[in-house]
């Protein structure tokens, strides 16, 4: 049986989508939100906060969602935890290049806050099924 998924560290520059993401998660997901604006604040926060899930904006200035994402991988008790891309680019062949990057999945943006926590609790009980 798999853990039950509470805590989600999420990366996302912009503070109206951070709002909305946070309204989404907590009030209708139930689940544990550390947001983080940058690829860097999410390497410092991360450690401390454990997330078992990251949530990774694609677009983002200085260091984009694949380049956190290979930073994250990088440190040992990251190594195996999901991603998920958030990114208004989603053709196909897009698609394909994050999930060969390492993201278990890619959640268009703009995403519905009335269904994004179930969106991600699916994701979640997919990789852990």
């Amino acid at each position: 049986m798999a853990d039950n998924l509470t805590r989600i560290l999420y990366v996302e520059d912009e503070p109206d989508i951070q709002m909305v993401a946070r309204l989404a998660l907590e009030a209708l997901g139930g689940f544990t939100v550390e947001i983080c604006s940058s690829g860097d604040e999410a390497l410092q926060r991360a450690p401390g906060f454990k997330p078992q899930l990251f949530l990774l904006d694609v677009m983002m200035p200085g260091m984009d969602g694949p380049s956190t994402l290979k930073m994250l991988r990088a440190l040992p008790q990251f190594s195996y935890t999901p991603v998920i891309f958030m990114t208004a680019k989603v053709q196909p062949g897009e698609v394909a290049g994050y999930k060969d990057l390492g993201a278990v999945d890619v959640i268009p943006k703009p995403f519905d806050p009335m269904t994004l926590a179930s969106r991600v609790q699916d994701i979640w009980e997919r990789c852990h099924g």
